[in-house]
């Protein structure tokens, strides 16, 4: 069986105290309560040593990381620096990592071979901008972005791969690809994994939608078959807002 997840992307927000205390208000929002899916948050490298203490049943972790190993690359964090944290899990291909800072799919397939050998769970983010999905390419966009940067991995290590599926043009801008958008691309990409690693592969891939979700939407969302949850950006950065999508399982 797969998991549902409810993951926030907290960007580049909240000065450290304040990441601590909504990590600690979300902590103890959660206790005693029964949670349908898995709920991680992914904080900006400067909060998750001191993230790492607050939070028991919350899954950690960080936005990106580095596609080299170690050494003279000033500015950089590696996987194994995120991991000697405690966080559990990296972004990897957010579209704004694409966009704002070239990031390809050569330099994404290592940073994914990278986060594994460090026991990282990769959030994997594909995804069209609005240009291709009005071109009607967005099925050839994704599928490249995920035969270039996962398809050279190794069964096991695919399946320890999260997809995220973010519509590009649905991020920040208040639009949302609608319940039967969302569950299309989610079926293409579970077929699209299938063909290359089999049916069983495809089933156990939890595969998030990534695209202005939030406490109205999200339980249409949810419910699709191929939909397991979301990777949530703004609505995270707050409890009152983020809880909602949450309990929407």
């Amino acid at each position: 069986m797969r998991k549902n997840i409810v993951a926030g992307n907290w960007k580049m927000n909240n000065s450290l105290q304040e990441g601590i205390d909504l990590a600690k208000d979300l902590q103890k929002v959660l206790n005693g309560k029964t949670i349908r899916c898995d709920v991680v948050i992914c904080t900006p490298f400067i909060h998750l040593a001191s993230v790492a203490k607050e939070i028991t049943t919350i899954g950690l972790g960080a936005q990106n990381c580095a596609d080299k190993v170690s050494g003279a690359y000033t500015g950089e964090v590696s996987a194994a620096m995120i991991a000697s944290t405690g966080a559990k899990y990296v972004i990897i291909g957010h579209s704004e990592r694409r966009a704002y800072y070239g990031e390809t799919n050569v330099i994404l397939k290592e940073k994914v071979l990278l986060a594994l050998a460090n026991n990282l769970t990769p959030i994997f983010c594909i995804g069209e901008v609005l240009s291709e999905r009005e071109a009607g390419i967005q099925e050839q966009v994704v599928g490249t972005q995920i035969k270039e940067s996962l398809f050279d991995l190794s069964p096991a290590d695919f399946g320890k791969i999260v997809l995220a599926y973010e519509p590009v043009w649905a991020i920040g801008t208040g639009k949302t690809a609608t319940s039967a958008q969302a569950q299309e691309m989610h079926a293409f990409i579970r077929k699209t994994i299938a063909g290359k690693y089999g049916k069983e592969i495809a089933d156990n891939t939890s595969i998030l939608y990534g695209g202005s979700a939030n406490a109205g939407n999200a339980k249409e969302l949810f419910s699709n078959p191929d939909v397991d949850g979301g990777l949530i950006g703004g609505a995270s950065l707050g409890v009152d807002k983020f809880l909602p999508i949450i309990e929407a399982f």
